[in-house]
């Protein structure tokens, strides 16, 4: 009778694990966020401009950004937000290089732009509460110094608060430089860039949308973000003890300020795509540590992991930020076809359809991003061109998640800090351990067979 059960239920659990909880985590909400964009396509289509357009302050964070700092106010003088209604903090984080200089010849180019510079402690987070101090108007907007925006971007996310009341602070959507990704001349930097530009576009255009009409989404970003000014001084301002100031901010928001926190999702911010694995592989690792630090920050009893069926932020850490709990899932269910005597075939059709289930969902993602690109035409044409990177997808983010387990362990026995090894490094030093490791084996086992010989010897 034991046995009969144990048959019974241990199939079952399997494929309970193995079928119906990734659907709850990554079928539901892709299909969900297709019908969500069906029924709200026209939610802000009648928002109405202000009367008078609000005064704002936009602060740009700098360090070491000489080569980044004219084209990053290019954008800012070329935007349809009236220039009489900005004022510019342009926050030096100790830079070493010229780009006080850079600062320099921008302003004499813009002169209409009221512009300011100060100079501020050590640390992204120091820069940001300095401007807050100094800051006057309705909305605070961030802008990192490395990137630019598309021309009616602050209008747009001017015009989505002002009709929007209930909402504290919105998120821009973030998408790399097509023109940057095709510059590379290798075909796996280009192919590496195409796919960084499909995720950022899925993740922003798809994933942050239907997450901010749930009231659901997890963090905003620090590269374009903006907030009432009267709300942001009530918090506990950015924290310096994080390197993702940004993350922690919007737990502020959510969990002590009880804000509405969103996106705008035609606000678009361009950054410069990612330049090699090794970048991809810092940044990845600071984004994990940053994640688990907030998370320390928090009181524990509000980030059970129970609570992840109503609790987006630790739902987030659980299935996104920290294990991939879905993925982990079907990878374990391998290992457990492999070691259970099922043969090479149907581990491969079980591997296939794994791949085969993210492709399609990432399809519905491709379609739902491809819409919200509508009044963007070029920016449109060039991602409905991405369609062999779409299904290139999973295999990527199947090393992004490896990418994120090592940052896990790093975090468990390094400092954090905002530059980490890449991975060259990290090999070298495993290379290093290894080759040591080695040494240390051969000596012991040639001094044990020393030793053998010597008794040999002795005997004889």
């Amino acid at each position: 009778m034991n046995e009969i059960m144990t048959n019974l239920i241990n199939p079952f659990f399997y494929w309970v694990a193995w079928i119906i909880i990734p659907i709850l985590v990554e079928v539901v909400p892709s299909i969900a966020s297709f019908f969500s964009l069906l029924i709200n396509r026209n939610k802000h289509k009648n928002a109405e401009d202000p009367l008078i357009w609000p005064d704002i302050v936009l602060v740009v964070p700098v360090y070491n950004s000489e080569k980044s700092i004219e084209e990053c106010l290019r954008s800012i003088h070329e935007s349809d937000y009236p220039n009489d209604r900005m004022e510019i903090y342009m926050v030096n984080n100790m830079s070493s290089d010229k780009s006080f200089d850079a600062f320099m010849r921008a302003q004499q180019k813009y002169s209409e732009l009221r512009m300011s510079w100060l100079n501020s402690g050590q640390g992204k987070s120091r820069a940001l509460n300095l401007a807050i101090y100094n800051s006057k108007g309705k909305y605070m907007i961030n802008i990192d110094s490395d990137g630019t925006l598309e021309k009616t971007a602050l209008t747009r996310m001017i015009r989505h608060m002002e009709n929007e009341p209930d909402v504290s602070c919105l998120t821009g959507s973030i998408l790399t430089r097509p023109d940057e990704i095709e510059k590379i001349k290798t075909f796996k930097g280009r192919l590496l860039r195409r796919l960084e530009f499909c995720e950022y576009a899925q993740a922003f255009l798809a994933g942050r949308n239907y997450a901010s009409e749930k009231g659901r989404m997890y963090t905003l970003s620090g590269a374009f973000s903006a907030f009432r000014l009267d709300t942001i001084r009530k918090s506990h301002m950015y924290n310096t003890e994080t390197i993702s100031e940004d993350t922690e901010i919007t737990f502020q928001m959510r969990y002590l300020q009880k804000q509405k926190v969103g996106i705008c999702v035609d606000a678009l911010y361009f950054t410069d795509p990612i330049e090699d694995v090794n970048k991809l592989y810092t940044q990845r690792q600071r984004w994990q540590r940053g994640s688990l630090e907030v998370a320390r920050l928090y009181p524990q009893s509000q980030l059970k992991p129970w609570r992840f069926v109503k609790d987006v932020n630790v739902r987030t850490l659980l299935f996104d930020h920290t294990f991939a709990f879905p993925r982990m899932i079907w990878y374990l269910a391998l290992i457990y076809l492999m070691t259970n005597g099922y043969s090479s075939l149907v581990v491969v059709t079980a591997l296939g359809a794994i791949f085969l289930f993210y492709i399609l969902c990432g399809y519905l993602y491709f379609h739902i991003a491809s819409y919200l690109l509508k009044p963007f035409p070029d920016i449109r044409a060039y991602y409905r061109k991405q369609r062999v990177p779409v299904a290139l997808l999973p295999l990527y983010n199947f090393v992004v998640f490896f990418i994120r387990f090592a940052g896990i362990i790093n975090s468990m026995n390094t400092r954090s800090s905002w530059k980490t090894d890449t991975l060259t490094r990290e090999m070298d030093k495993f290379m290093t351990t290894l080759r040591s490791c080695f040494r240390t084996f051969a000596n012991g086992l040639k001094r044990f067979r020393q030793s053998i010989n010597y008794e040999d010897r002795y005997n004889e």
